[in-house]
């Protein structure tokens, strides 16, 4: 992936973060969409990612960086 896609895929999720969210994941209509962590309580009960994935992502400095 090239720097050019990546930020255009950091500006989607910034945009419109279920749309992009949606393209890869099942998140009913049930979940509450307007909180991050109904958001990631799904998609680990669901077993579409593990807590490892999470913590990957939390502890990835130049990901933290976009998550402030």
């Amino acid at each position: 992936m090239n720097p050019f896609q990546i930020l255009s895929m950091l500006n989607q999720i910034q945009s419109n973060p279920m749309q992009m969210l949606s393209q890869k994941f099942n998140i009913p209509d049930g979940v509450n969409t307007n909180d991050p962590n109904a958001i990631l309580n799904h998609l680990i009960n669901s077993n579409q990612v593990s807590q490892n994935q999470i913590n990957s992502i939390k502890n990835n400095p130049m990901l933290r960086q976009f998550m402030r």
